[in-house]
């Protein structure tokens, strides 16, 4: 087994965020969980870790979590950003006409600016040590044109890529590796909130004919996390059954 590292996973409570803390509690590391769902606790106290609530939306309260996590671990070796929003209307995305600023600011402060923040607040520490795995969870939507998402959902994600291989070109050289995977459709509460008609269109268009599962993609993190991925930076995963290969 690897050395244990401190990992601080965001949007935890449930879903692909779960998955990824469930993952890195199985392999013995040292795990914060982070959700403004307060169920995190409960979940937390499963599977052996830490938890801490917080609305994402709020910066100052994202970079007191930096702080929590620096305290409650004692450092952060491993950050995973996965919590996210994508407001639907009935179960459908929003039109860019139908998308007030407020809802504008709020997806982007919540999918970008936290993720941002996040890795300010942490990277002094793993450029410090010479050590740091940065995974952001985009999205398919980020990478290639998707009906299915709204507009603010799209560049938010788009941009969570662009920050991505930006840090990972800083840092690559003082052992801090930064990368992205975009899922496509994955059997979340997230993607629960779609209609029916827009899941079975999605799984007609992908190769694999099913969604995705949560510990397919836990499994990528966990992979872009571990000592064998110390050559890897830079790089979106595409975790999608075929649907787009880019």
């Amino acid at each position: 087994m690897e050395d244990p590292r401190r990992v601080l996973v965001t949007g935890a409570a449930s879903g692909i965020g779960l998955a990824i803390a469930r993952g890195f509690a199985r392999q013995g590391h040292a795990v914060l969980l982070a959700d403004r769902d307060a169920r995190v606790h409960e979940v937390a106290r499963e599977l052996g870790a830490k938890a801490h609530v917080v609305d994402l939306a709020d910066s100052a309260a994202t970079v007191a979590l930096a702080r929590a996590a620096e305290a409650a671990l004692g450092g952060c070796d491993i950050l995973v950003n996965n919590a996210g929003v994508s407001p639907k209307r009935n179960g459908l995305p929003p039109t860019p006409l139908e998308v007030p600023v407020e809802e504008w600011d709020l997806v982007l402060r919540i999918n970008l600016t936290a993720p941002f923040l996040l890795c300010r607040e942490l990277l002094p520490g793993m450029l410090k040590q010479r050590f740091g795995r940065i995974v952001n969870i985009a999205s398919r939507a980020g990478r290639t044109f998707v009906g299915p998402a709204a507009t603010h959902y799209a560049a938010s994600k788009a941009g969570v890529i662009g920050m991505t291989r930006h840090l990972a070109g800083l840092y690559a050289a003082q052992g801090v590796t930064v990368n992205a995977i975009a899922p496509g459709r994955i059997e979340t509460p997230l993607s629960s909130t779609s209609s029916a008609a827009v899941l079975d269109a999605a799984v007609a268009a992908i190769p694999a004919h099913r969604l995705g599962t949560a510990d397919e993609i836990a499994d990528a993190a966990l992979f872009l996390a571990s000592p064998g991925a110390g050559y890897v930076t830079g790089v979106c995963l595409d975790v999608n059954g075929g649907v787009f290969m880019g």
